[in-house]
């Protein structure tokens, strides 16, 4: 044989090998999943499809039944589905067509229903409650089952997600829960900005609106809501304004500190903040905002009221 044709039979089989060794890559990636994915647990009822390779008449959709088990074609045991995940179940199930039925069996497993975990909607929306929904859900519709955020919500919106979710208690002690909490900007989700696929066993809390509280010499003395962060002015302008014998330059606002009961002071002179000397802070949510009085302004006006309420008798000894 001419040692070019060996050559090219040689680099022939080499260029297929490779070709064969990047199939085969690229299937391995297609099959992984994402850690969320593979944290899932199966449950009952869950809807399961099953694909055999190289062996379309076994492949099939089935749920999982009462007893928590699947049935599947050529196989004489049912098998236990329930609180497995996908790969585990897949493993289980190429094992016993390994055992039955098959040499090599290659089985991928996806659950293309969950119907045995609920979600909660809590907090600040129209009809707070748990909900069943037997198929994969963002987090835009489910809010959309709870009526949407009612009149009393805020800003923010809360995702409380655990690692494992199912109920299932597995014996394995390294698996632990892997608890989450995820905050979004509620405009962003309701304008689909932010609209994450949700888990089964997520709590969507809906948070109120913040208050804050203004009193002291304001017009309307109380709680301010609101929704998007607000300034010191801005949260007086809330309470009608200052009274005219308020002191602008001494308005205390009184903040929580981290991780303590007790507040700090803080000052903030109003007349600064008008002429661009100060900055107009932000305020926190129960934060305490307190208008002193101004003496000399008090003094006056107190001057003012004895000579008003002195007029009507002057005019009435008048003969």
């Amino acid at each position: 044989m001419p040692a070019w044709i060996w050559i090219m039979r040689v680099t022939a089989k080499t260029s297929l090998l490779g070709l064969l060794l990047a199939v085969l890559s690229c299937v391995a990636l297609s099959q992984t999943v994402s850690p969320g994915e593979e944290r899932y647990r199966i449950g009952y009822q869950d809807r399961i499809a099953v694909q055999v390779f190289r062996h379309p008449e076994l492949s099939q959709t089935v749920e999982v039944n009462t007893n928590g088990t699947i049935t599947l074609f050529r196989l004489n045991e049912p098998i236990v589905a329930v609180c497995k995940t996908e790969r585990e179940l897949a493993d289980a199930i190429a094992e016993a067509y390994r055992k039955d039925y098959l040499r090599n069996p290659e089985v991928n497993v996806v659950v293309v229903e969950q119907r045995s975990q609920a979600f909660a909607v809590i907090g600040a929306v129209v009809k707070p409650a748990n909900y069943i929904i037997n198929r994969r859900v963002r987090l835009l519709e489910l809010l959309a089952y709870a009526g949407g955020p009612s009149k009393e919500a805020g800003s923010r919106l809360i995702v409380a997600r655990t690692g494992s979710t199912s109920n299932c208690k597995m014996g394995d002690s390294s698996e632990k829960d892997d608890y989450a909490v995820m905050e979004y900007n509620l405009k962003d989700v309701l304008s689909a900005k932010e609209n994450p696929e949700m888990q089964p066993g997520d709590i969507v809390s809906v948070r109120e609106a913040d208050s804050i509280y203004v009193y002291g010499n304001v017009v309307k003395q109380g709680p301010v809501t609101f929704k998007e962060p607000i300034t010191l002015i801005q949260a007086i302008s809330s309470a009608e304004g200052l009274k005219s014998a308020a002191d602008k330059g001494k308005i205390r606002v009184f903040r929580q500190k981290p991780g303590s009961i007790e507040r700090e002071e803080l000052v903030f002179d109003l007349n600064k903040i008008a002429k661009k000397q100060e900055q107009d802070p932000y305020l926190e949510p129960n934060d305490i905002v307190a208008v002193s009085q101004d003496s000399a302004k008090n003094i006056i006006q107190s001057i003012g009221r004895s000579i008003t309420g002195g007029i009507p008798s002057i005019f009435y000894r008048i003969p």
